[in-house]
């Protein structure tokens, strides 16, 4: 039986250090390969920003830089279970593993490296999952809110009809060198009750609480009274039109799921809809159920690798059947997580997908050299004495 102290604070080897050098940088090569390929692919949906509305390069950068913690969360364990079946496989493969058992190295001596690593990972879920996510989306929810309503409202062209959003179309005949616009049509559809037309002289584009506003100068609003059906015209010498999409202000903006904290998930502040409730517990516990697939996903790769016997040219059957218990249990965590919003009496199977498993494969790895449930041992025969 090893002492505690062995196990807590373990002698630095050049295995140690070896293992765990190759498994830190391949996991940070495979994690930012992956996540840069994701971003790539996912910003390509924000391009209508860069086209229709202007966005510059840095701020398109940076927009779509903030969707990167979530990708790197959910990849996290996928590419920490990768690399240690990968780094691993090739230390087995190249006799390495042979050699160190040899030497008298326990299972727990050569999972070491990769245990640490997969520590390392859960700890950097967590923080993802606890603090850095929920920052990010809401940052990346008002930073999108700020743009779709200001930028468009900047990008009036003469002579073009110049949707700002699905209810609100401007016209400008003309806009000269010193930015006054000439010639203006509005039409306002944003109050389904009171659909407006409205037409003037002159205007200018302004910003009233960094909301992008047109004053405009000389003109009158058209609108059909519903109930009559009249024709209601309003002249004016001086009017203010508001061009944001929504008559709705950032502090009154419903807050999407993924940018609520624990707390707000748990305890939410108005405004929310009661029926998604159910779905804040299960991405509460989603969040903090889920790094631990990063261990459960590592010591399956362990187990793939230090048990069984070594084969000269290794083997195929145990990385696919690594593979497969993988892709098994990411099936079910997603399943039990779409049933658990429907049932919440199902939440804790979340926990217990997450950590059972791998603590099964703990039992595999060590409950020879720890002593758990030790195998008996065969009763030496009895000696008759002469």
């Amino acid at each position: 039986m090893p002492r505690l102290s062995d196990i807590v604070l373990p002698d630095r080897t050049t295995y140690d250090r070896y293992a765990l050098r190759q498994l830190l940088v391949a996991l940070a090569a495979v994690t930012g390969g992956l996540a840069a390929l994701i971003w790539l692919i996912q910003s390509l949906h924000f391009l209508t920003l860069v086209v229709d509305r202007g966005l510059s390069l840095l701020g398109f950068l940076g927009l779509t830089g903030l969707l990167v913690p979530s990708f790197v969360a959910v990849i996290l364990p996928i590419t920490t279970f990768i690399v240690i079946q990968f780094v691993y496989s090739r230390l087995d493969g190249d006799r390495e593993l042979t050699v160190l058992r040899a030497t008298g190295r326990s299972p727990f001596a050569l999972a070491r490296p990769a245990l640490l690593v997969a520590l390392l990972s859960m700890a950097l879920c967590y923080l993802l999952n606890v603090w850095i996510l929920p920052a990010s989306f809401r940052a990346f929810e008002q930073r999108e809110f700020a743009i779709r309503n200001r930028i468009a409202a900047f990008l009036l062209q003469d002579g073009v009809f110049t949707r700002v959003s699905a209810d609100l179309t401007v016209y400008v005949r003309k806009r000269d060198p010193s930015g006054v616009l000439h010639g203006i049509l509005i039409d306002d559809a944003r109050d389904k009750n009171s659909h407006a037309t409205i037409l003037a002289e002159t205007g200018r584009l302004i910003q009233v609480n960094h909301q992008p506003r047109v004053l405009l100068l000389n003109g009158s609003r058209e609108t059909i009274d519903r109930q009559t059906g009249r024709l209601d015209i309003l002249t004016f010498t001086q009017n203010v039109i508001d061009l944001t999409q929504s008559r709705h202000s950032e502090a009154e903006r419903y807050k999407d799921i993924s940018e609520m904290s624990i707390a707000e998930l748990y305890h939410p502040t108005p405004p929310f809809f009661a029926r998604d409730i159910p779905k804040m517990i299960v991405e509460a516990n989603k969040r903090l159920s889920s790094p631990f697939t990063a261990g459960t996903f590592a010591v399956v790769a362990l187990v793939s690798v230090l048990t069984g016997a070594f084969r000269r040219h290794g083997g195929i059957l145990r990385p696919l059947g690594a593979v497969a218990i993988v892709m098994l249990l990411l099936a079910t965590q997603l399943a039990l997580q779409n049933i658990a919003a429907r049932n919440l009496s199902l939440v804790p199977l979340m926990w217990i997908e997450a950590i059972l498993p791998g603590l099964v494969c703990l039992w595999l790895l060590f409950h020879e050299q720890f002593g758990v449930w030790p195998r008996a041992r065969p009763t030496p025969p009895a000696v008759n004495p002469a």
